[in-house]
């Protein structure tokens, strides 16, 4: 037993689409969607740590890079149907900490056991780099959702999705990093010439300043 399955685990996020079951313009893996929460998780730690707040960076590179890890067993189900009720959220989780706790007792090394379950748990917590984690998660979302519409994606989905991670990036707006982004990063997404952008400016500002 050594960590050849954890490897090969790498390649599996690689072939799992994001939204799956909706027609994209761009496809986008969860494994580079783990990537790109990672680097954006590392620059909002850059912005709280430059506002004077302690960053544990070890934990926030684990929690990002490892988030979405487990979807190798479960994939990336679509959001409304994740979420269609309390009871199916539930035991959706429950069978996802099943297969990961068989993953990691089957495949995982002793001596390396207790890190692998400490990197698969959910690290969307109440710590900073939890938070950060949150916002990173929506803030690429953002930037998939974005993408579509600007590129005249006909499916209301993707409205939902921008509007949702902004709804969730706005409970978090104590955060320095968060108040950065929507003063001096989320103008820039509104620059250029496209035919929703006015409808889409004014969604943002509606739930992030008046909302």
């Amino acid at each position: 037993m050594g960590l050849h399955e954890f490897i090969q685990g790498l390649n599996n996020l690689e072939t799992i689409d994001r939204a799956p079951g909706y027609f994209k313009y761009q496809q986008h893996t969860v494994a580079a969607h783990s990537f790109r929460v990672a680097e954006i998780a590392q620059m909002l730690g850059d912005i709280e740590e430059v506002a004077g707040n302690k960053i544990d960076w070890q934990m926030l590179y684990e929690k990002s890079l490892n988030h979405d890890y487990t979807e190798r067993f479960i994939g990336d189900i679509k959001t409304p149907v994740k979420y269609a009720t309390h009871e199916l959220r539930e035991m959706l989780a429950d069978v996802e900490s099943s297969l990961t706790n068989n993953f990691i007792e089957n495949e995982v090394p002793k001596e390396f056991q207790d890190r692998y379950k400490r990197r698969f748990s959910e690290g969307k917590d109440d710590t900073l780099e939890g938070k950060i984690l949150s916002v990173a998660d929506k803030l690429d979302l953002i930037y998939e959702s974005y993408g579509e519409i600007q590129k005249g994606n006909p499916s209301e989905v993707f409205l939902d999705m921008f509007q949702e991670s902004l709804k969730t990036i706005k409970k978090f707006n104590e955060l320095a990093s968060v108040k950065y982004f929507i003063k001096k990063i989320l103008p820039d997404l509104f620059k250029g010439e496209f035919s929703n952008r006015d409808k889409l400016q004014k969604v943002a500002w509606d739930i992030l300043i008046e909302g």
